[in-house]
Formats: structure tokens, C-alpha cells, sequence
């Protein structure tokens, strides 16, 4: 049986730097995070024995004089003020992509405001990168999930769209398609999403297509992960969803002559290894 891991799978830029920070901060000491540092369980609780606590934005307000790392999806203004006043010292693994579009938003929200203008963002509700954008707004900014949601937007106004940076480029188009439909000149489109994630779905389905099985690795709580693993269903039936390498069957590798194995932009590369290791083994 030959089995390949995918080689453009796994950690994207911004978790790399997130996960290289939080480790050579914990060679310091204690250190807090604000949720989870990536969505996956098994990456967590690595951390967690070296020394990662992680926190809810509740508990980050009582806060005092230790040091906190801001995650890759980035913070909202508000943490950032938090943290001056409470004497924490701020680790920020934000990532640049994200810093990037968070002054972006920022700036467009300030001209939009005195137009009577709104910001819309295409994103899902509470996911903490959205929730750091709409902070560039005061709160203000719509966050739209589907075409259900356009309904919301007022037409009458001026309208900025943005997007979470790892949302489907096809859903963005289509939204960003729908509203200039049906607001004309009055809506500007700033394309946001982050190529490193949406290029990688024409390489996934090249990827899936060429062989027999597919196994990818995602944690539950990865909105990345649940996009890419349905990429891959979507040309290869034989496609499993699977957090680690106990999940894997002999039944899923039946008749196979090719395994592919790949995973979401928050999957380690360790544990792509293992699951390797466990069907090599069948």
C-alpha cells in the first residue's frame, strides 16, 4: 500500500509562528492564552503539559501583571487596552494576514462612518478572528454567514464588504456577487481571504482524486477543517474524517492501493506522521 501525506497540509504561516512563540515563551515560565491556540484538542493538550493555561475572555479581565499570548486569529482593541491597564505583558502571535486586514478594516470603518456608510463582513458569528475584526468597528460591523443573511444589509447606505480570511473564495464571490446586484456602485468589495487557504482547495481535490482512500485530520473545532474535508469528499467518496490515529480502521483502508493523508491549516504535522506510521502497518 503507498501511502502519501500531503505535502501542502497541516500548520498555515500564522499557526507555526503562534505555536514556535507560545513555546519559547514557556521556556520562561507561566503563560496564559486567549482560547485555544489552534483548534485542535490533541495540539492543545501538548502545550498544556509545558505549561499553556488556557483562558476565556472572562477570566483574561482578572487578569494581573503575568504574560498573556494573543492566538493567530488576533484581538480585538479592547483586549489590547485590557492588558495595558492590568500590567500584562502581551504576547502577540497574531498573525500578519489578520494585523493587516484588522487596520484595513479599521481605517475603512472610520471613512465609511461619516458617509452613513456600513461594514459587512462574511464570516461565521463569534469565531474569534471575526470577533477581533468587528472590534475594529466598535461593534458596529454586520457579519453575514449566508445569502439568507444579504436581507440584513441596508442598500440605502454605502457598504464595505470584507471577509474572514479563511472562508471559501467561491462563497465569498457569490456574496460579494449578490451584493453588488443588488447595491450597485453604492458597495465596495476588499477581497480578504487568504490565498495560502484558498489556493489550497484546487490542490486538495488534485490531491484526493488520485487516490484510492483519503484520510484527513481535523480537529472538531476547526470551521477550516470541515470546508477542506468536504472539499475532498466532493471527488473522492472514499474520504474519512478522523482527529487521530486511533480513529483509523482497517475497514476505511479496504481493497486500497493508495492512501492520501491530508489536514486542516490547525492539524500538526506529528499527528499526520502517526496516522501514516499506523496504515503502513495494515
Amino acid at each position: 500500500m503507498k501511502v502519501e501525506i500531503d505535502k501542502h497540509s497541516g500548520f498555515c504561516f500564522g499557526v507555526v509562528n503562534a505555536i514556535r512563540k507560545a513555546e519559547q515563551e514557556l521556556e520562561r515560565g507561566k503563560l496564559y492564552c486567549i482560547g485555544d491556540i489552534v483548534h485542535n484538542d490533541l495540539e492543545v493538550e501538548r502545550l498544556k503539559k509545558m505549561g499553556l493555561e488556557t483562558i476565556e475572555h472572562g477570566q483574561f479581565t482578572q487578569l494581573y501583571n503575568c504574560r498573556v499570548l494573543f492566538r493567530a486569529h488576533g484581538e480585538p482593541p479592547v483586549s489590547y487596552e485590557m492588558a495595558r491597564k492590568n500590567g500584562i505583558e502581551v504576547i502577540d502571535a497574531s498573525c500578519p494576514v489578520v494585523l493587516n486586514l484588522q487596520k484595513v478594516i479599521r481605517k475603512a470603518y472610520e471613512q465609511t462612518r461619516e458617509q452613513g456608510g456600513q461594514v459587512v463582513i462574511y464570516g461565521k458569528r463569534g469565531h474569534a478572528e471575526v470577533v477581533g475584526l468587528v472590534g475594529q468597528t466598535n461593534g458596529e460591523a454586520l457579519v453575514i454567514e449566508s445569502v439568507a443573511d444579504v436581507q440584513q444589509i441596508d442598500f440605502s447606505r454605502p457598504v464595505i464588504l470584507f471577509s474572514q480570511t479563511t472562508k471559501s473564495l467561491d462563497g465569498f464571490q457569490l456574496i460579494a456577487s449578490l451584493l453588488k446586484e443588488k447595491g450597485g456602485e453604492r458597495v465596495i468589495v476588499h477581497d480578504s481571504i487568504c490565498r495560502k487557504v484558498a489556493n489550497r482547495i484546487p490542490q486538495l481535490r488534485e490531491f484526493a482524486r488520485r487516490h484510492d482512500v483519503v484520510i484527513f485530520v481535523s480537529g472538531e473545532k476547526s470551521s477550516n477543517g470541515k470546508q477542506l474535508y468536504e472539499t475532498c469528499r466532493e471527488v473522492n467518496a472514499r474520504t474519512y474524517l478522523v482527529q487521530k490515529a486511533e480513529d483509523v480502521t482497517s475497514e476505511m483502508l479496504q481493497g486500497a492501493q493508495t492512501v492520501g493523508i491530508s489536514g486542516a491549516t490547525s492539524t500538526p504535522a506529528w499527528i499526520m506522521d502517526e496516522i501514516k506510521h499506523k496504515v503502513e502497518l495494515q
